[in-house]
């Protein structure tokens, strides 16, 4: 079997490619599947390259059902989430992946990496990392006892890697810096071509005479800007709107925050969706935000998503001064 991580340039970063006689390839994440388009498009390049690919996720009681043209696979968990929520996926994670017929394994993000890499281990079989964000380093977990726990699982398993690639040229040169281990880049940009047709604001109920703001992604989380986006939407003119569409720990406090500030006819939510249904408004929409802020490490080197989804729709981007979006922004001039 032979894999290679090899650059493909400019805007689109790098790909790695999987190249031997077929072979099937096992894709494990922590979240149900349905809104995943990193996995996703990863399950569907390891399809058109000619081997089989199956995605192991977890079930949720809001599960979306899935049509892929890959297998997939959601997982029963007693737990929704915290240490034993963690602690319960990597142990049938691990069992589930000992009694695959496999021959390569991909972990994407560090809560799926030690039970992957103890089954390929076991296994005998290679291993490709996915580093989705500089996970030690998010702000869910600075200052709990989990860092420790996360730091401890990385420092152990990261210098043994071998195939390893990440999102943005920053958590790349961290993370070689930190463990001496080369790492690729590989951008997540969006699949266009999926969006066969696109709808109206008609069909979509939304107003003709309105300036759309749009913020859009699975995380709108904490210390991404959100609280005072809604805020500053007092201060703008009516002719503005913003539609917030997805999901995070924070969404719930947004909606709460819009209604005290009497935002009703200004602000419009929106839950998580499938991403093609999800970029027909995107396409509707004036100008695309993206604001998260530089007080932890992985919030400054990060590269959102919903930056390339804005680029996809041909809106301009607001953005924080980051230095992976400050990067992509000014090079394109697309925003500011």
């Amino acid at each position: 079997m032979h894999i290679e991580i090899i650059p493909m340039g400019d805007l689109q970063g790098n790909s790695y490619v999987i190249t031997s006689a077929r072979m099937r390839v096992i894709v494990s994440v922590t979240n149900d599947l349905s809104t995943d388009q990193r996995v996703d498009k990863t399950c569907r390049s390891i399809l058109s390259w000619g081997h089989e690919v199956e995605a192991i996720g977890r079930s949720q009681s809001d599960n979306t059902p899935l049509a892929r043209p890959y297998g997939h696979e959601r997982m029963e968990l007693i737990f929704r989430k915290g240490p034993l929520f963690y602690a319960e996926y990597n142990l049938k994670l691990y069992f589930n992946l000992k009694k695959q017929q496999a021959d390569v394994f991909i972990a994407n993000d560090l809560d799926t990496l030690l039970a992957t890499y103890m089954a390929a281990k076991a296994k005998g079989i290679p291993l490709i990392y996915d580093s989705h964000e500089y996970f030690t380093e998010v702000p869910e977990l600075q200052g709990r006892w989990a860092k420790k726990v996360w730091t401890a699982i990385e420092t152990r398993i990261f210098p043994k890697l071998k195939y390893v690639y990440t999102v943005n040229e920053s958590i790349a040169k961290a993370y070689h810096d930190k463990y001496k281990v080369p790492v690729k880049v590989l951008r997540n940009l969006p699949q266009t071509k999926r969006i066969e047709k696109r709808k109206t604001r008609e069909e979509l109920g939304l107003p003709l005479d309105k300036k759309i703001l749009i913020l859009q992604g699975a995380g709108i989380n904490v210390n991404r800007g959100g609280e005072e986006l809604i805020e500053a939407m007092t201060l703008l003119p009516s002719e503005f709107m913003l539609l917030v569409i997805g999901a995070g720990d924070v969404y719930d406090d947004l909606v709460q925050r819009a209604k005290k500030l009497g935002l009703k006819d200004k602000v419009r939510f929106y839950p998580r969706m499938p991403y093609v249904e999800m970029m027909q408004y995107t396409l509707n929409a004036d100008i695309g935000l993206t604001l998260d802020k530089d007080d932890n490490l992985n919030y400054q080197f990060s590269l959102p998503n919903k930056l390339f989804d804005y680029i996809a729709a041909g809106i301009p981007v607001f953005s924080s001064r980051l230095v992976e979006l400050e990067r992509i922004i000014n090079q394109y001039d697309i925003g500011y």
